[in-house]
């Protein structure tokens, strides 16, 4: 017999034996992808798995109770729920979205997901890059009217959250506070936007004023800190997360779930493209050859040796430059290490393109002058961004963008997504976008190195979001 309490907002409890607690606690602990790399794994200071039943409390996260229910039928014991977990109701939801006045129309798709979010009153929305998060989450605020709590992943989606809301009509000069490092944390005013780093230490009383909380880009918050805000805001009632990207793990699915509630898809961006929302899209995936000799020297180099290698070889980065000063319109070039890659390709792009605007972005240029960035860029047809990627892979909204240059490799599903979206954005002057996804061949005889595996590993992407691509073989001289 299990039985299903509601705790607080954060924690559902769940009454029953101490066997089934038991069975509760191994179907709903998980190993972490990747643990055995995980320093502590390692020095054997962790076993690298989640456990997301206590079962010495009997908690679980309040958004895990279908799979609690799934586990019960699954193993034929009974199962019934406490508390009323039952739905709001909201009827008329173009009535109550009409009475927000908003300065943009609703697509229909949003409209979906706003009402399934009241209706639940928690919820993971799954909705790809481009396809209006920030306007469901206005809504979502507007319609509450509480104190909410809406946390984003970088100080440029602080400002950018801050100004879209004013886009759509709101007076976020007195009703919205930004909150990143070195901001005040306690002012009196209805919305506080925030990065995670700048408030997971904060004591458990500061969280108790808010009853909405918010997450954008929930994918990229740091499990840990996530979770104390999330325990933190135990009596805060409603909860909805945002991701344009899931990493494909069931753990990290689960996890969010637990803290939000079970995910509803949106939209895909397939959909959003055929509909004309976003820009056609395609890749030329350029696969650089090496000869003979520079591949027998690499041919037993570890990860970091063959970054290493590729960041500072010369030919190399001479390539990616010549590439991004030879595109029309507007370029991303993203790179991964800032010194020793993206200051040096900013560099010999500046000494090329004399009579365009080049502009360098990493984690030391603030939010605002980010923001100034984003904006000119708008108002531009032909300047080339040379971005880290933690900077300007995620959220940040630059619609009339034209080219995007992966310079830096990587296998990360949600980091390569993230990307790409940068480049869907529709613009006035801008219908088609292409990414510039440079691979590099250094395997020997029947050897692959290790960024080739991580191409293919992006090429698998590509073809699971029915991404037009091609690929170029193109030798590197030099």
């Amino acid at each position: 017999m299990i039985q299903i309490e509601k705790f607080n907002e954060t924690y559902n409890k769940v009454h029953c034996s101490d066997d089934i607690a038991r069975e509760l606690s191994d179907y709903f602990t998980f190993e972490v992808p990747g643990a055995r790399f995980i320093p502590s794994v390692k020095a054997k200071k962790w076993d690298g798995k989640i456990r997301l039943f206590n079962s010495g409390t009997h908690h679980i996260y309040a958004g895990l109770i279908e799979y609690v229910e799934d586990f019960a039928k699954q193993n034929s014991y009974s199962c019934e729920r406490l508390t009323d977990f039952t739905d709001d109701v909201i009827e008329n939801v173009s009535d109550v979205v009409d009475s927000f006045e908003l300065t943009k129309e609703p697509r229909d798709y949003q409209l979906a997901a706003f009402a399934h979010a009241i209706r639940k009153r928690r919820a993971l929305l799954l909705s790809p890059t481009a396809s209006g998060k920030s306007l469901i989450i206005y809504m979502l605020c507007r319609y509450y009217n509480v104190k909410t709590l809406l946390v984003v992943p970088t100080t440029s989606l602080v400002y950018q959250m801050y100004t879209d809301f004013e886009e759509y009509g709101f007076d976020s000069k007195s009703k919205c506070h930004m909150i990143f490092s070195g901001q005040e944390k306690d002012v009196d005013t209805q919305i506080y936007i925030s990065t995670w780093q700048s408030i997971y230490k904060l004591p458990k009383k500061w969280f108790d004023q808010f009853e909405c909380v918010i997450g954008d880009e929930a994918h990229l918050f740091k499990a840990n800190s996530l979770t104390t805000i999330m325990k933190n805001l135990g009596n805060c009632k409603y909860r909805f997360g945002f991701t344009g990207t899931l990493d494909g793990s069931h753990t990290h699915k689960l996890v969010l779930e637990g803290l939000f509630g079970t995910v509803k898809k949106v939209t895909t961006t397939s959909e959003l493209i055929e509909q004309k929302y976003l820009s056609e899209f395609r890749i030329k995936a350029i696969l650089l050859g090496y000869d003979d000799e520079t591949r027998h020297l690499i041919k037993k180099a570890t990860y970091q040796d063959e970054m290493d290698f590729l960041v500072n070889h010369p030919p190399r980065n001479k390539f990616i430059c010549n590439l991004a000063v030879s595109l029309k319109g507007n370029t991303l070039v993203l790179y991964q290490y800032v010194d020793k890659h993206g200051k040096a390709i900013y560099d010999e792009i500046k000494n090329k393109a004399v009579d365009r605007q080049v502009y360098f972005v990493s984690g030391t240029i603030s939010g605002s002058d980010r923001d100034d960035i984003r904006r000119a860029v708008e108002l531009e047809i032909d300047s080339i961004i040379v971005a880290s990627y933690g900077t300007f892979s995620t959220g940040v909204n630059i619609k009339n963008l034209h080219n995007i240059i992966f310079a830096s490799p990587s296998k990360s599903r949600v980091r390569n997504l993230q990307s790409i979206g940068r480049g869907l954005r529709l613009g006035d002057r801008k219908e088609r976008a292409c990414l510039y996804d440079i691979a590099d061949d250094l395997s020997w005889k029947q050897t692959r190195n290790h960024t080739l595996n991580h191409f293919v590993e992006r090429i698998k992407i590509y073809n699971e979001e029915k991404f037009e691509y091609k690929t170029y073989n193109i030798p590197l001289k030099g």
